[in-house]
């Protein structure tokens, strides 16, 4: 299982929420970029990077993204608020490994279909859940159906992984849903990334054991409960 380090994107600066709560924010540097080169110093090769003010239209930080595409050596995952074919296209084609899609790829399959379809194995389907309820608009927005019900039908297509985040969860570091994330492991076709909850070395072997195949890490790594070198030497593949 490999750990990829978070950086939440808000009003340019890198943040960390608690609960999926816009109003509960914990973390706060200025500069994202050191965030950045905090991780890829510490061993890890692969960034998970959200735009929040994009996920609820409040403005964009693609400025910011543009500048850590630009560090050497580094793999990338972006989303928040990529419901347009346009960006997607300019982040694949430019430096970004693969893009997160959530809310319009939920409500609209076709659109996901055709981008999956053009860039097979680059697109990681956001499923977020709270309390296994998918949510969409920024963590705002439920939908009637089940993450689990999500994965299972949309398991056909040449995507990369589903991203599944425990918005409950979320920045609490009391531990993941490793049991939603082992139902979502078995409907699934394709592997599965974990975020929400992890707090611990033991709450990353648990997923592992669950079959996940990444784990997104937040607030653990910023507030040093987890010591970020021994996790990038520990989960690395």
């Amino acid at each position: 299982m490999i750990a990829i380090p978070a950086i939440d994107l808000r009003e340019g600066c890198c943040v960390q929420l608690v609960g999926g709560s816009f109003a509960d924010e914990r973390v706060r540097i200025a500069d994202p970029l050191s965030a950045a080169q905090r991780w890829l110093d510490a061993g890890f090769r692969r960034l998970h990077i959200v735009d929040l003010d994009a996920a609820l239209e409040r403005g964009s930080n693609m400025d910011v993204i543009d500048r850590i595409v630009a560090l050497d050596g580094v793999a990338l995952q972006v989303g928040g608020g990529l419901r347009d074919r346009a960006p997607v296209d300019r982040l694949l084609s430019g430096g970004v490994e693969r893009v997160v899609l959530g809310t319009r790829a939920l409500r609209e399959p076709e659109w996901l279909e055709q981008i999956a379809t053009a860039w097979p194995g680059r697109v990681v389907v956001a499923a977020d859940a709270r309390n296994g309820t998918a949510v969409t608009h920024g963590w705002t927005t439920s939908l009637d159906t089940s993450v689990v019900d999500v994965v299972g039908r949309l398991r056909a297509l040449p995507l990369a992984a589903f991203l599944v985040t425990a918005v409950d969860r979320e920045g609490l570091m009391r531990g993941p849903d490793t049991a939603l994330m082992r139902d979502v492991v078995q409907a699934s076709a394709v592997p599965v990334i974990a975020s929400g909850g992890i707090g611990s070395m033991s709450d990353l072997q648990s997923l592992a054991d669950a079959g996940v195949a990444a784990a997104v890490i937040g607030m653990a790594l910023y507030t040093g409960a987890l010591d970020e070198r021994a996790v990038a030497r520990e989960f690395f593949e």
